[in-house]
């Protein structure tokens, strides 16, 4: 599992024109589920976007996470974070989780954040979405679960 965290200072999600969600300050997060991914995938990215150290505290430093201030997240699935480029010009996306399997782990995901109390919004999965977000910072952190990187 991957995911891209972004400090923002707001962002949102449309589909077809229309506003689907939207959030003030948190995270926004695209996440990238993988064809072998598992709840200890799930578990890992999860635990990683929660106690995150990205927000300021009061001396200005980046030392409080999204669950000290309470903040909102939104979800927004994104297979090509498993896009391969290193051969040719056209990415394949093999490494991706089939639509069936991975939309169950992104609601699991989703249902994880919400257990602790965290608001979140989403994207529609698998759709062909518009998404705006003022970064904040800018401040975009990269999680692998497999710690590729």
């Amino acid at each position: 599992m991957r995911a891209v965290v972004q400090r923002v200072k707001r962002a949102s999600v449309s589909v077809d024109g229309e506003l689907i969600s939207k959030i003030d300050k948190g995270i926004m997060l695209l996440l990238g589920i993988e064809e072998h991914d598992e709840e200890k995938d799930l578990e890992y990215i999860l635990k990683k976007v929660t106690k995150l150290r990205i927000f300021d505290d009061d001396e200005g430093v980046m030392n409080k996470s999204l669950l000290d201030y309470g903040l909102e997240i939104l979800v927004v699935s994104q297979f090509t974070l498993y896009g391969d480029a290193r051969k040719g010009n056209r990415p394949s996306y093999v490494r991706s989780a089939k639509f069936d399997d991975g939309i169950i782990l992104y609601e699991k995901f989703i249902e994880e954040l919400e257990a602790l109390g965290i608001k979140v919004e989403k994207g529609k999965y698998g759709a062909d979405m518009d998404v705006e977000l003022i970064n904040d910072g800018p401040v975009t952190i990269l999680l692998d679960s497999s710690k590729e990187f």
